[in-house]
């Protein structure tokens, strides 16, 4: 089954994105800071960044037409 406890379990990072209203990263793994963002641009569905390490480039995001918000940054 591909639910658990109300979760949605994929195994393709962009289809874990695809229709979201924002994406949140709360871990340093290295497979979120090397992600293609002009891909998950593509599939996501309101173009939104929240990212609870600081792991992520915020300007290149922002050329990628997101709203980038890190914790502790202005």
């Amino acid at each position: 089954d591909d639910r658990l406890a109300g979760i949605d379990v994929v195994a393709d990072p962009y289809a874990a994105v695809a229709g979201a209203d924002v994406l949140v990263v709360l871990t340093e793994w290295p497979e979120f800071a090397e992600a293609d963002f002009a891909k998950v641009a593509e599939v996501i569905g309101t173009k939104a960044v929240v990212d609870g390490r600081n792991l992520l480039d915020g300007e290149a995001l922002k050329d990628l037409g997101f709203t980038y918000a890190g914790i502790g940054r202005s």
